[in-house]
């Protein structure tokens, strides 16, 4: 019992000092972030107290408000997180590759599966929505990695929808915070075992990295590829 109360006392532990360690990134992306939280939590708390004086019920209103109060914090805390962590991402090789290693739903994702020495990626996603090829980098570089890829692709599964993507925030690409919405809003035209057959094509077939160790999220900037142009 109390081996139990003391996991679960570390495991608190644990999550409080996480969520103290992302207020504080946040902070530094966002210095308004404790202004805007402490001013939702107060204006609806605020509001529920004062819908509680009206209607003589302050007591039970004012414990419904401070509960929404603390939702709608955790709520706006959450998202503007998010938004910091994009933030800090956006523009390192790899970011993509860690926003789709967290897309979930049904989508397998395999990071880096044609790169240049420019770093510029590619990164796949398979699910019921088809096959999805990511690029990260100079427009004009990645469209022929781009264009390679679906070619390989036509040739061992041309029943499969091909959809590319260039992540940036130029016209005609996807920023990074909409990368995930943008793969999930795709129309869904494959089964489950036609998305499992697909993967194990492409397992067949191997891919670029498939015998080299590549750390997760974002790559350091000063990494160099090898002499002797792309990588195929």
């Amino acid at each position: 019992m109390a081996r139990k109360a003391n996991a679960e006392t570390a495991a608190t532990t644990g999550r409080l000092k996480q969520i103290a360690l992302t207020y504080k990134m946040t902070r530094k992306a966002d210095p308004k972030v404790g202004l805007i939280l402490a001013a939702v939590g107060i204006i609806t708390f605020g509001v529920f107290l004062g819908i509680g004086f009206l209607i003589d019920h302050p007591v039970y209103l004012g414990i419904l408000g401070f509960l929404v109060a603390f939702l709608a914090t955790a709520i706006v805390f959450g998202r503007r997180a998010e938004r910091a962590a994009f933030g800090q991402m956006e523009g390192q090789p790899g970011a993509a590759a860690a926003v789709l290693d967290n897309v979930g739903r049904g989508w397998t994702t395999t990071p880096a599966i044609a790169m240049n020495r420019s770093q510029d990626l590619v990164h796949r996603a398979v699910g019921k929505a088809g096959v999805a090829l990511i690029a990260e980098g100079n427009a004009n570089r990645v469209k022929p990695l781009l264009a390679a890829e679906k070619r390989k692709l036509a040739r061992i599964m041309p029943d499969v929808p091909v959809h590319d993507f260039i992540v940036g925030n130029g016209e005609g690409q996807v920023p990074l915070k909409k990368l995930r919405t943008t793969l999930l809003k795709l129309p869904r035209v494959l089964s489950g075992p036609q998305v499992t057959q697909a993967n194990d094509k492409l397992r067949a077939m191997g891919d670029l990295m498939s015998n080299m160790p590549l750390p997760k999220g974002p790559m350091p900037k000063g990494m160099r590829m090898p002499r002797g142009g792309k990588m195929r």
